[in-house]
């Protein structure tokens, strides 16, 4: 192989580096996958560093074409694999296919001798067999259909010269060829009638006699039917022997084969234009339409093939290839017969194998222009003796399956309808009564999952169903064990379409398909399919891509997949009564949350979450960053399983699942969303008669309460734990009812009240006082006494709150304690020491992942630069601190940070922003009970009289702390 400049030229010599250049230009310029690549590379068995081994094979190349004077950005990375800009005039294969088309073309005008000219010099293009040093199967294979064309090419060039009176001329290639093409009967018939031509009947018979020997010694035929009817005639004699044109061999009529185009045909505006403009170029495509049932491709392709049929005079053939169908997929043999016989073939004109109607078809194809649609493709080697030698001919594949092997096809990937385009087919479908009511309409097109075979049932049993409107059929599709069964017509039936696909696959792909009906909806990674299926990780995602393949699962994101709301339907049909393959879930989920949320809570908190060995699919994060990151990716699935574990009755799962998730619930501000996950708990340890887990469940309904704003709710859950964990003789969780209970009571400016809880925690007797209840002792005696004013007996108890944090190494609680501390020395008026604090609290607390720390002590530092000057300091840490709080979702904490915003804006001359700021703290404190925050907003609606009078009430002492 070599590259070509006007000022040098350079041999490949590098093995890798020629398989790649090879077939970078066999895509002129297309996207080549990764996979692919390594698939040449390496053929069959690719190392483990194939991914990294191709970077730097690609990194080669590009240094290669620099020393050759080329840019190295010929070679392009994308996202998913490689391609090479190559332009019309620097490939000499684009070359050859142009001068060939040219030169037929040409002819087909009847100027021969200048079709003879173009195609004798796109023939000197070649120097011998394409690619021959270059070691791969996959470029062999491109390298076959090279020349192919070029041996069509030359079967038509010699036609021509034939017919130019030539055959003196051409006589000795002509045997050359027919040496190094024994098989060729066109190159044979064309040296039979050179020689014929020039006087020597007798040499052409004898060539005829050698080739039927070698046919039936080789390979057990006889001779075609052109090559006997042609020797027949050498034989008499016959003086008006006519040259062979390859053009006239079948009967030359135009088949019109198309099925009908739909009339109602919707949506898909855009791909259709671009489909029809490919097959109207010049340079025809192979187009190949892949993508799950009911998706609309044949529809799509019988569309762009009806719209692009007058640039294909010579016919539009239509073949059904029923690769997914309840008959036996078509045989190549097969399918080629019944092309050719769409061409105007009689049967005595078929040859019996498979690679005589191969080269028969390609020959056939050479001078027409003629569109070829192939639907139902089962996979690529079916199609690939299909595909025409030249660029004449467009053809257009649907499949079901993914056909990566077709070299130079223009793939399309057809995904359901957008939204607007589904609501419109159902539409005209449906008619007037979809018009009638939008809402509904639309509603319909979801719960088809916008897939178009479904849309178009759905329509078609409303018109068979004229006294139904259209929320009627809505409201049967939303029960989703009736929904594939409302959605059939006459035997047809979106169930039926997903049987042919299933049906086609290898029994462990059934069976990892069907379990995946048992996993709540929406994505899901490689570790929970194999949790369901009892595999390991690495083999079930590789199932996982085959079946992804033949659309039967998506694949949204790299490492992430996902059935379509009717297929999950379709599987949960199909998922056995596997009691084992939910267990399994279940645990990978309960591991995996009990992992990821380990550093958001103390170990002695988690005392019902101490379990077995983890499941070898659940993955173990060694950071909270790490975890939360999948807990936030996770999250939906995570509520989906607990949510399942309730419908399925498993009590144990549903507690265990939502106390592990519930740290990152009450963290992050998804509690309000969430309260039937605790709900469920508590009727799920209820019926366990567990009172433990119910006492857990019910606390951390209280956190939810509180953090919502909903005190009065809160202050009843809490009692009802204190109750419970009383008669469990549970004086763990009474100590911690109450302490949670004290920190209620501070929120409602109830100082007293939270003095006389944290004081009953203290007096709990404790065969050993746990340090979460150590922590939360001081930490709530520490908050009590500072909001109240008494600053030294907070430092002293925030001070026991940091040696707990140290003895035991909790950096979460240290970072508490700091922040608390920076506090109490912020209102001390020691700016310095309080801002030290508050900033070494804030890298804490944020690598701690807790996120209302981070906001609270944001604002909090954001205070200690306003009383420092730091105005714009200010500013931005108390913005950030509030939409961080927003995000949380706490409602006092969301109060804090506007009072606290609202002082720095009226300190910056803002006194319109800083009122609406105090309007909304005042709204929000005033509605949950925050009296703490309410005396605050008031001095910020210039309402200083009531504000002191409040602030006294609850007896506080530091009136400065207002304004602070």
């Amino acid at each position: 192989m070599q590259i070509r400049t006007p000022v040098t030229e350079i041999t490949v010599a590098a093995p890798r580096e020629r398989v790649l250049l090879a077939l970078l230009l066999l895509r002129e310029g297309q996207l080549v996958p990764v996979q692919q690549v390594i698939a040449a590379l390496w053929d069959t068995s690719p190392p483990p560093t194939a991914r990294a081994q191709v970077h730097s094979c690609v990194s080669r190349l590009r240094q290669l074409l620099r020393k050759a004077g080329l840019p190295e950005d010929l070679v392009v990375t994308e996202p998913a694999g490689y391609r090479i800009k190559v332009g019309p005039d620097d490939l000499d294969a684009a070359l050859f296919a142009a001068r060939v088309e040219r030169g037929r073309a040409a002819s087909a005008d009847g100027d021969l001798p200048r079709g003879r000219d173009e195609l004798r010099a796109a023939l000197a293009l070649w120097r011998g067999r394409p690619l021959t040093d270059v070691d791969s199967d996959v470029v062999r294979a491109a390298a076959a259909h090279l020349e192919e064309q070029w041996t069509a090419a030359m079967a038509f060039c010699l036609d021509l010269e034939l017919q130019l009176d030539l055959a003196e001329e051409i006589l000795a290639e002509v045997a050359d060829l027919v040496e190094r093409y024994p098989h060729h009967e066109q190159f044979r018939g064309h040296l039979m009638t050179a020689l014929a031509r020039t006087g020597r009947r007798a040499d052409a018979l004898a060539v005829f006699r050698r080739g039927r020997a070698l046919l039936a010694e080789e390979l057990g035929i006889e001779p075609g039917t052109e090559l006997v009817e042609l020797h027949r005639r050498i034989l008499n004699g016959d003086a008006e022997l006519l040259l062979p044109q390859p053009a006239r061999a079948l009967g030359r009529r135009a088949a019109r084969c198309l099925p009908r185009d739909v009339a109602d045909f919707a949506g898909r505006a855009e791909l259709v234009r671009r489909l029809v403009g490919q097959l109207r170029d010049e340079r025809r495509e192979v187009i190949a339409i892949d993508g799950m049932a009911g998706t609309g491709k044949t529809t799509l392709a019988v569309r762009v093939a009806h719209a692009a049929a007058e640039r294909y005079p010579d016919g539009q053939l239509y073949l059904d290839l029923r690769g997914h169908s309840d008959r036996s997929p078509l045989d190549p043999g097969e399918a080629l017969g019944a092309l050719l016989r769409q061409l105007g073939a009689a049967a005595e004109q078929v040859p019996p194998g498979l690679d005589d109607r191969a080269v028969l078809w390609r020959t056939e194809l050479a001078d027409r222009q003629v569109l070829v649609l192939l639907d139902n493709a089962l996979d690529t080697a079916q199609v690939l003796p299909m595909l025409p030698g030249t660029a004449h001919t467009g053809v257009v594949i649907t499949s079901r399956r993914r056909l990566g092997g077709l070299d130079g096809a223009q793939t399309v990937s057809l995904d359901v309808l957008p939204l607007d385009d589904a609501v419109e087919l159902l539409r005209r479908t449906v008619g007037e009564r979809a018009y009638a009511d939008p809402g509904c309409t639309i509603e319909v097109a979801e719960l088809c999952g916008r897939l178009p075979l479904a849309v178009r049932l759905a329509g078609a049993r409303l018109q068979h169903r004229p006294t139904w409107t259209v929320a009627d059929l809505a409201a049967r599709l939303r029960i989703a064990d009736r929904r594939l069964g409302e959605l059939a017509v006459d035997g047809r039936t979106v169930a039926a379409a997903f049987t042919l696909s299933f049906q086609h696959l290898a029994v462990p792909l059934q069976k990892l398909f069907a379990v995946l009906g048992l996993h709540p909806p929406g994505d899901f990674e490689p570790a929970a399919a194999a949790a369901l299926a009892g595999m390991a990780v690495d083999e079930t995602e590789e199932l996982l891509e085959e079946l992804v393949d033949v659309h039967l699962v998506e694949s949204p994101a790299a490492g992430r997949y996902r059935l379509h709301d009717l297929l999950r339907d379709y599987a949960a049909r199909l998922a056995p009564p596997d009691a084992d393959a939910v267990e399994r879930l279940l645990d990978h989920y309960l591991y995996a949350v009990i992992s990821a949320t380990r550093f958001m809570e103390l170990s002695d908190a988690r005392s019902v979450l101490r379990l077995e060995t983890p499941p070898p699919t659940a993955p173990v994060f060694a950071s909270p960053p790490e975890g939360r990151r999948w807990l936030e990716r996770e999250l939906p699935n995570v509520l989906g399983v607990t949510r399942l574990a309730a419908d399925a009755s498993r009590h144990r799962h549903t507690c265990l699942l939502t106390r592990a998730v519930s740290p990152f619930l009450f963290g992050f501000g998804f509690g309000e969303h969430q309260l039937d996950l605790y709900e469920r708990a508590i009727a799920a340890a209820m019926a366990l008669a567990d009172a433990e887990l119910e006492a857990e469940s019910r606390n951390y309904l209280a956190a939810v309460y509180f953090r919502m704003g909903r005190l009065t709710d809160a202050l009843t859950t809490l009692h009802a734990v204190i109750r419970i964990a009383e008669r469990g003789n549970m004086p763990r969780l009474v100590g911690t009812a109450l302490t949670n209970l004290a920190m209620l009571h501070v929120r409602l400016g109830q100082y007293p009240e939270a003095l006389a809880s944290a004081e009953a925690a203290a007096a709990l007797r404790l065969d050993e006082v746990p340090p979460i209840l150590q922590f939360k002792l001081h930490s709530t005696m520490a908050i009590v006494y500072t909001q109240a004013g008494n600053y030294q007996q907070a430092l002293a108890a925030n001070r026991l709150g940091l040696a707990v944090a140290r003895r035991i190494d909790d950096l979460r609680i240290m970072a508490i304690m700091i922040g608390e501390l920076g506090l109490v020395h912020l209102h001390l008026g020691h700016l310095t020491t309080a801002t030290a604090l508050l900033r070494r609290a804030l890298v804490l607390k944020r690598d701690t992942v807790n996120q209302y720390g981070t906001a609270e002590t944001l604002s909090k530092l954001g205070t200690a630069y306003r009383l420092s000057g730091r105005l714009t300091d200010a500013i931005a840490c108390q913005r950030a601190a509030r939409d961080q709080m927003e995000h949380v979702a706490d409602v006092s904490g969301q109060c804090l940070t506007a009072n606290d915003l609202a002082l720095t804006l009226r300190a910056a001359g803002r006194p319109d922003e800083a009122l609406r700021l105090s309007r909304e703290a005042y709204a929000k404190s005033s509605r949950i009970g925050d009296l703490y925050e309410k005396a605050r907003a008031l001095v910020g609606l210039g309402r200083m009289d009531e504000a002191v009078a409040l602030f006294t009430s609850m007896g506080a002492t530091d009136l400065t702390a207002l304004t602070r």
